[in-house]
């Protein structure tokens, strides 16, 4: 029997060579508010496949511009549905790939814990310098931000205070760094473990912004690549749903 034992040794570390052999790597292209749990996602994609994945994070528009422009992408995270939809328009996404993989959420941040009440009336008052948002026109969590000045009436009064971010990484760093004193963000940029990481945020009821939903799509030139394959694949199984709520964002 130990003599058996020892014989499968080897076998299995043939087996474990010939998997890392076998391992792919995919070039993916993530809005900002997923930078955090595409890390942790990434990582379950290593551990379990031996996959890898290098990881470009930016605005929405700016990505698909890339992508437009020859960027050597092979799956698309973004923080909408049309981009997705439209880069099948475009035919340069696979056909049938596209799915949704989470629904954000905004929220209203401060690095200050007295800053941002539960209710967010410290939009109405003058109690701040300056608010931080999202390019509206390449960012959707930008455009979310606008919407809820809208409903809320506050447009003519904050535009003066408004500082726009590239993109909603840059839109919380301004807040963190205390460029702005408060910023709308995503939920996912703020929590850890399901808890806020730090500072004070109000979160923006769902009524005031049309459903943030975020659309995974495989781009054409990653048809036969594994890595790529199996991110899609992962991104739809129970576990990482169950993480991606971990963030803040609905499934």
């Amino acid at each position: 029997m130990f003599a058996r034992s020892l014989m499968r040794w080897p076998l299995l570390a043939l087996a474990a060579v010939a998997g890392t052999l076998h391992a792919a790597e995919a070039q993916v292209a993530v809005a900002a508010n997923f930078a955090e749990p595409i890390k942790a996602v990434a990582a379950v994609l290593e551990k379990t496949t031996g996959h890898t994945l290098q990881i470009t994070v930016g605005a929405t528009g700016r990505l698909y511009a890339q992508i437009k422009n020859g960027a050597p992408f092979d799956v698309l995270l973004s923080a909408d549905t049309r981009t997705p939809a439209q880069l099948e328009t475009d035919g340069l996404a696979q056909p049938g790939s596209r799915f949704t993989y989470a629904t954000g959420k905004l929220v209203l941040w401060s690095a200050d814990t007295t800053r941002v009440d539960a209710q967010g009336a410290v939009l109405k008052t003058n109690g701040f310098r300056k608010l931080a948002i999202a390019n509206p026109k390449t960012a959707p969590y930008g455009a979310a931000s606008v919407e809820v000045m809208d409903k809320l009436g506050l447009s003519a009064a904050l535009t003066p205070k408004l500082v726009q971010g590239e993109s909603i990484g840059q839109t919380y760093n301004f807040a963190y760094t205390g460029n702005a004193e408060i910023a709308f963000v995503a939920m996912s940029q703020v929590l850890e473990g399901g808890r806020l990481k730090g500072g004070s945020m109000w979160v923006v009821p769902q009524n005031l912004y049309a459903p943030i939903q975020q659309d995974a799509v495989l781009l054409k030139r990653a048809a036969r690549n594994e890595a790529a394959l199996a991110l899609m694949k992962l991104l739809q199984s129970p576990n990482i749903k169950d993480l991606i709520r971990s963030y803040g964002y609905d499934i």
